[in-house]
């Protein structure tokens, strides 16, 4: 099943038009979608680096997450939003583009992985919540995440280079 039809739709709708037309709003959109998603990965780094014992080994992992993934949380929602926005303006080359599909992806990835440590890797969090050394699973979960998050980063940067094509500014 091809989605091209949605794509198309999607790009016809008055804020796709309006984004991919006006000489402010893409960078506008764009500029917002890359500080929301410098937050996401500033916050989500803050607890890899204590899940993986080199920063914060002070402090209780609970305690750090408790503060940390808030943010993250409403950096995430603005990322997807702006993210969607910018999507919507040029869909269909979008959609077909391997670097934004890389990214997807590995959004995907990045979910499964939160997942998997919340389910399986912190079931034991309160025996070594303030420990400054982590279990080898926090230690892979936290590992996992950055590599994770530095593909989703640089699959992020290739997609405008291989769209500057598209626009006419």
């Amino acid at each position: 099943m091809s989605l091209d039809p949605f794509f198309q739709w999607l790009e016809s709708t008055m804020l796709a038009t309006a984004i991919r037309e006006n000489v402010l709003l893409f960078p506008l959109v764009e500029s917002a979608h890359v500080l929301m998603f410098t937050v996401v990965l500033g916050t989500i780094a803050i607890v890899d680096l204590r899940l993986l014992g080199f920063a914060s080994r002070d402090r209780r992992v609970s305690a750090l997450t408790a503060e940390i993934l808030p943010i993250t949380w409403v950096a995430f929602a603005f990322a997807v939003l702006t993210g969607a926005m910018l999507f919507s303006s040029n869909a269909t080359k979008y959609g077909h583009n391997i670097y934004f599909e890389s990214k997807m992806a590995l959004l995907g990835l990045a979910g499964i992985n939160m997942l998997i440590f919340h389910l399986v890797g912190s079931r034991d969090l309160a025996n070594w919540d303030g420990a400054a050394r982590t279990p080898w699973q926090a230690k892979a979960a936290g590992g996992c995440s950055l590599l994770i998050w530095i593909g989703v980063i640089a699959c992020g940067r290739w997609i405008g280079f291989t769209m500057m094509s598209t626009f006419n500014f």
